[in-house]
């Protein structure tokens, strides 16, 4: 029988290609994407239902969740797979850092609004993190919206870090009930994730000669679809952070539980739960 899997940030990059090739598995996908036209062009080749919700306004996240939880009996799998580096320091509706909230806010708050049925169906979260993590953040559990120091690179490492923190600390909290959460690296992708950003970033996943030297979206997907297929504690380890479909070094910050809970303790208050 074909389980239902939801993918955020959906309407293109890996996401897509995840939600194509988990599609041709058979499985029933569910498509979520912050461009309408793009999500629906997606889920049109797939005949796949589709949402749609801007994690830069977390009412949408909200509304988001509610609608999920209210469609479908169940949910086997959650992706987060929304996410960007963008460029000036930039606060949105929320009063929050547009990267770190976009990146990690918007996925923890769906998370845990749909932690009940989650929870029910002992299900995957998938949380797309990068080797951003380990190369670039700069964290500051007393500076998570960058008011002291910010740059786009760090900001984006830190909210990398964030969505490894996060599956560390779900698993820690939830394991024992069932829920099994991973967070991986999809590789250097041509994709447009950096598209909003600026400076080397927007340089190298946009310019034509730079992008043939990384991976294709659909590389990138197989990374996201093998953990959605896989079995976990048998294919993968739930809790870990993966890299080619294997455990991987992260950064030594993604060990340390008393940062896992702060963040999370800071983070659900930041978002009202």
């Amino acid at each position: 029988m074909p389980r239902t899997i939801v993918i955020t940030g959906a309407s293109d990059g890996i996401g897509a290609a995840a939600a194509e090739q988990l599609h041709a598995a058979g499985e029933h996908v569910v498509l979520v994407g912050r461009d309408p036209e793009k999500t629906e062009r997606v889920a049109a080749r797939l005949d796949a239902p589709w949402h749609v919700a801007d994690y830069s306004d977390l009412s949408q996240v909200r509304d988001l969740a509610a609608a999920l939880d209210e469609t479908y009996p169940h949910i086997d799998v959650l992706a987060n797979n929304a996410g960007g580096i963008f460029g000036e320091r930039t606060l949105t509706r929320d009063g929050f850092e547009l990267t770190f909230q976009v990146n990690h806010l918007g996925g923890f708050l769906l998370t845990n609004l749909l932690l009940d049925k989650l929870l029910a169906d002992q299900a995957a979260v998938i949380q797309t993190s990068s080797l951003a993590a380990r190369r670039f953040a700069r964290f500051d559990i007393d500076d998570l919206q960058g008011e002291r120091a910010y740059s786009p690179t760090a900001a984006y490492g830190n909210g990398k870090l964030a969505n490894i923190l996060f599956t560390k600390e779900l698993y820690r909290r939830f394991g024992d009930q069932g829920l099994r959460p991973v967070a991986f690296h999809p590789g250097a992708i041509a994709s447009s994730f950096a598209a909003a950003s600026s400076g080397p970033w927007k340089f190298m996943y946009t310019n034509p000669v730079m992008t043939r030297m990384l991976s294709s979206t659909e590389e990138g997907g197989s990374r996201l679809s093998w953990l959605a297929l896989g079995k976990p504690g048998i294919d993968w380890e739930p809790g870990e952070y993966y890299a080619k479909n294997r455990v991987a070094k992260t950064n030594p910050l993604a060990s340390d539980p008393g940062l896992a809970k702060r963040l999370w303790e800071r983070s659900a208050e930041a978002v009202g739960l």
